[in-house]
This record gives structure tokens, sequence and C-alpha cells, in this order.
């Protein structure tokens, strides 16, 4: 099992003094001192306009970070698809892929923030077709050999070719998944998989059915079932006032930031394809320090967290990414805190962050 570092840019808190230019810098920091900690891979959050995160290019915040790393993989966490076009998101990803020595992991979704849609014109009531329709096209632009012509009810362009070419070919690719249809989507395309382990188990009942319904598509589609990844919120406490503090602080994520985005948010009707998303509106109002469990969120000491995670491991989650930086928590406790993981938690799993960790120290 590998392990990576991922955040949404939170930052839609009440009585917040935190810049959303300051934590921008936090967050590259962070992602660079994640790769000299030997973990695998750094997921950047895509969000507009501040109403969940503050950092809207993750693709620039990576580039950054290519220049400044050697062996951490940069990703999206993720692409809202259909906020962009597949040729400029084609472009985009190829460029860094070729710019990083092949070390981009591409992950997509729909997002869930109709605020962020309407400025950009973007089609939130029918965005699963257009991220579906979008995400072949993407594709298409990667591993095709010879120019791509595309003609759907949201895209259209003739005789495309895209410059630079990535030098992944493919570049590894992951759809974010929140429901059976799009599970269905990724198994039928041969595509990785991203979920959060405290959404699963409200749709899937259990990670190991998600797991079962995933390899099970995948078969179906003729596919060899891909590379399954989840994030975890992560908070390390010693007594019960860090415990105290850190349940608190993820509540107020809960509250302040991830219902305020979610597609009921603007008292408009939710389209069919995220009727799930009222279970999870309904679980964050109920919330309260005391109901966080291992099923969501990784917390307590190094030994508690490992139990959680040899679980996960046991279903087939080969990386799991760890939103280390969550609920205003400072700057420098995020950091400690993801030293202490990879020293006390990722040395009971094998993967190459053991190997990295000893190179690291021999520089």
């Amino acid at each position: 099992m590998e392990f990576g570092y991922f955040t949404l840019s939170d930052n839609a808190y009440t009585n917040n003094t935190r810049t959303a230019n300051q934590y921008v810098k936090d967050i590259v920091d962070e992602a660079i001192y994640a790769d000299r900690l030997g973990m695998n891979s750094a997921w950047i959050g895509e969000h507009h306009f501040s109403t969940l995160g503050c950092l809207s290019c993750p693709d620039i915040a990576l580039a950054y970070v290519a220049a400044a790393t050697k062996h951490i993989r940069l990703a999206p966490a993720v692409t809202v698809l259909p906020l962009h076009h597949p040729i400029r998101v084609a472009e985009q990803w190829a460029t860094l892929d070729l710019l990083s020595d092949g070390r981009v992991d591409f992950a997509c979704g729909r997002g869930y923030d109709r605020r962020e849609y309407e400025p950009l014109k973007a089609p939130f009531e029918d965005n699963a077709a257009a991220f579906a329709e979008g995400l072949e096209a993407v594709q298409r632009l990667w591993t095709e050999t010879k120019p791509v012509s595309h003609k759907g009810k949201y895209y259209e362009f003739k005789d495309i070719a895209i410059s630079p070419q990535p030098i992944q070919r493919p570049i590894p690719t992951y759809v974010a998944c929140f429901s059976k249809p799009t599970v269905e989507l990724a198994a039928r395309m041969g595509l990785g998989v991203i979920v959060a382990p405290f959404a699963i188990g409200m749709q899937f009942g259990s990670m190991q059915a998600f797991a079962d319904l995933y390899r099970n598509e995948c078969v179906k589609h003729g596919h060899k079932p891909g590379r399954m990844m989840c994030s975890y919120f992560l908070h390390f406490f010693d007594n019960p006032a860090e415990e105290q503090a850190a349940r608190v602080r993820q509540v107020r994520y809960f509250k302040e930031c991830g219902l305020s985005a979610l597609p009921t948010a603007e008292g408009k009707p939710v389209p069919p394809t995220y009727a799930y998303f009222n279970k999870l509106a309904e679980m964050m109002e109920k919330m309260q320090p005391e109901h966080l469990t291992g099923h969501s969120v990784l917390m307590g000491k190094a030994q508690q967290i490992i139990d959680t995670l040899k679980g996960i491991e046991k279903v087939g989650i080969e990386e799991v990414i760890l939103y280390a930086n969550v609920g205003l928590k400072a700057h420098q406790q995020t950091k400690d805190e993801m030293a202490r993981f990879m020293e006390e938690v990722a040395p009971a799993f094998e993967g190459k962050h053991k190997h990295r960790r000893v190179a690291a120290a021999a520089q």
C-alpha cells in the first residue's frame, strides 16, 4: 500500500483569518514536503470562487511542485471535467506529464457545487452525460496515434492531435466514484477508481461491497480491474484535549465547508444523478464530534490508524491519500502529522515508500 498527500483547499470557514493566497502557498509547501517524506503522490483539489476550497488551478500548483521534486506523482483531486473543454484538459495534463518525466496521475469527476458551474455556463443539470463524453474525448486524445475527430452533444472537433504528447500512454486515469453509475462508467472504460470511505458506507454498504461491484463490472466489460484508491481525513491525538480539538475541527469542516458546497445548498431541485447527496447532507447536518469513527476518519495514535488501514488493505485498496490539513489545521501541525504518519504508520505496510525514505535520508 502506498500513501499520498491530499487536500481540497478547504477555506470557507466563518471568522477565518487565513487568506486564500497564504493557504495556496502552504499547500504547495506541504506537497513538496510529502515528496521528502517518501509519499507516493500529491493530490490537489479543484474549487472555484472559494465555495469550499480556494485553489482553482491544481495543474499550475502541481507544475510548481514538479519542478521542486524528483519522485512524487502529481494528480488533480479531481479535475471537474464538465467545467473544461476536453482538448484543453488533454493538453494541460499531457504537458505536465512531459515536464515531470511521466509523473502524472489524472483523476476526474463531476464535482457537486452548482455555484461553480453557473458562472462558467457549464451544464450542471446534465453533467453526468457531459462528464462521460468529455472523459472519452480526453482518453482518445491521449492514446490514439492519428488526429482525433469527435461529434457529440457537448463537444465537437475534427482532426485534432494535441501537442505535446504525454510520456505515459495512457496517463493513469482514475474516476471519482460516489454512485453506481459512475463505477459502471469507470469499469466500462477500463479506468481506476478513487473513493471517499465516509460516503461509501451510505452508498454501497461497505468498502468490500464497492470493491466487488467495481471488479465485477470490469470483468463484465472485458477489462482487468484497475487500481483502487481512497482518501481519508487524518488526525493524530494523544490526550483527551487533543482528541476533542480534532473532532471539533473535522465536524466544522463538514458543517461549514461540506454542506455549503452540496448541490442541495441552493434550494433548487437536485438533479437525479445527485440524489445520493441528500443522504450526505443529512449526515453532515446531524454530525457531532462524538459521531466520528474510523469508517470516515483516521484518528488517534499510530496503532489505531494502522488497524483501520489494515482492513482497507484487505479489500484491495492500493493507495490511501491523506487529507491532513483539513479544518483550519495549522500548516506546521499538518506537516508534523504527515511526518508522524510516515514514521509511525507507513512502515507497517509494504510499499515503495520504504525505499524512498531510505533514499531521501541518504541525500
